[in-house]
């Protein structure tokens, strides 16, 4: 294993979308051509699939060292309120594109920090949202909620408008750790919220753990990974430390890089964290998730109906996903778009009744194909590669995965290429033999953190 992670451990992307973001063919979008493609998807899927809708929510009261979110920081909490003014706003320009109410079927609230927001605050967009849409009775409505200021009110306020799911950022609960990352939060804390929230009735409590920051140890993980056991959250996201701070400057600065576990060793403490969940009974699906088998996004990789988009793994899917606030993200099942990453751009933008546009890919038929092919691998495990030969030569194929398949990551049989056990570690670097974009145009300076 030692040898695989170090000739596999290398700079490569997450796979939130395909194309990766870097390589989005700007040059050629147009919001002209996007509004025609937000019309057509919802006019096709609206009464079928619903739509998803993605809110970011920016501020935060402090700065954790190991985020990668686009965030502002303050304590004022006046600018929530002129915030979610213009997040209406920007909801109207789309609600004036569709030519019936929005069937709402998936709603995240991401950040930055949601709950910076007061249940009040929370509570009027909401409702103003609810008020423009159908709320079907399959909803699936989530949040991410930091352990120390999610109020028992908070809480029961987004229970009441519908939500079931919410997702606590845990990170690690070694004090050495959370000192060096500026997330000081203690057991008892993240307790206490876990039980608010099953005791409202919601039926995913998620936790998420962060692998590879800095001065982590075997023994902090198996700390983490005992207290989180105690708890027994629904579903967890285990996943690696991106260290980037080529794009993320001063905040991903508040350590040395030699204070950062490297290669064997941090690969070490996932496959130690990787062992003591499946020995509570969680089972490995996707990439970096875990879940009981008593949850829905379980069942739903069981059926193979599990999906990815900007907003993580769903138990479902729609082809229209709307993103919301500065910086975020939607998806048209054929294009994608990003709003503006400043503040007062984005908020000037939308108070000139702009749509908010910083940059946007509209796909190719090939980006389709492979877009569909990268999706099957990270969340089955397995994809059929007769389309991909439509584009690629089977022996280009053949050729490119020889290394992956020698090495015994995946196997290949009728045309069915299946991530071998050993394979899932290195899942990343399997769906880089797909990237056209990668392949084709190799980065001079380093965009992506390391694969493993």
């Amino acid at each position: 294993m030692n040898s695989l992670i170090q000739k596999y451990n290398i700079p490569g992307p997450r796979y939130t979308s395909y194309p990766t973001v870097p390589f989005w063919k700007t040059e050629e979008f147009s919001e002209e051509q996007w509004k025609l493609r937000v019309k057509k998807t919802f006019q096709a899927t609206n009464s079928t699939e619903g739509i998803s809708l993605y809110i970011h929510l920016p501020f935060c009261e402090s700065l954790c060292t190991f985020c990668g979110c686009h965030k502002r920081i303050t304590k004022r909490h006046e600018l929530e309120n002129p915030y979610i003014e213009t997040l209406l706003k920007e909801w109207q320009l789309y609600l004036n594109l569709f030519d019936e109410k929005p069937v709402l079927k998936e709603l995240h609230l991401g950040g930055g920090t949601p709950t910076f927001f007061s249940p009040e605050s929370l509570k009027e967009l909401l409702e103003t949202i609810f008020s423009t849409s159908i709320v079907p009775v399959d909803a699936i409505y989530s949040f991410e909620g930091h352990p120390n200021n999610t109020l028992f009110e908070h809480l029961k306020t987004l229970r009441d408008l519908g939500f079931t799911r919410v997702s606590f950022g845990v990170q690690d609960y070694d004090p050495k750790v959370q000192k060096a990352i500026h997330r000081i939060q203690s057991f008892e804390k993240v307790q206490e919220v876990t039980e608010w929230a099953r005791a409202l009735g919601y039926t995913s409590v998620s936790h998420d753990i962060i692998y590879g920051l800095p001065f982590q140890t075997v023994e902090s993980i198996e700390q983490t990974i005992a207290n989180t056991k105690k708890l027994q959250p629904d579903r967890i996201s285990f996943y690696s430390y991106a260290h980037v701070p080529w794009i993320k400057g001063n905040g991903q600065r508040g350590f040395k890089d030699e204070d950062l576990p490297k290669d064997e060793e941090k690969r070490n403490l996932y496959e130690l964290g990787k062992q003591r969940l499946q020995e509570a009974g969680y089972y490995e699906i996707g990439m970096d998730h875990f879940a009981l088998e008593s949850d829905s996004l379980y069942q739903s990789f069981k059926n193979a109906t599990m999906h990815r988009n900007f907003m993580g793994y769903s138990s479902s899917k729609t082809s229209l996903m709307i993103g919301l606030g500065m910086s975020s993200i939607g998806d048209t099942q054929d294009s994608f778009y990003q709003n503006e990453k400043e503040l007062e751009k984005y908020t000037a933008l939308v108070a000139e009744g702009k749509f908010p546009l910083l940059k946007g890919h509209l796909h190719s038929d090939e980006d389709l194909i492979l877009r569909q092919t990268i999706l099957d691998i990270i969340c089955h495990f397995q994809t059929d590669l007769s389309k991909v030969y439509l584009i690629i030569s089977q022996e280009e194929i053949e050729k490119k995965l020889e290394e992956l398949i020698k090495d015994q990551l995946l196997t290949i049989e009728n045309h069915q290429l299946t991530v071998t056990e050993l394979g899932k570690t290195f899942v990343r670097n399997i769906c880089m033999a797909f990237d056209d974009y990668l392949i084709k145009n190799q980065p001079k300076t380093q965009l992506f953190s390391m694969t493993i």
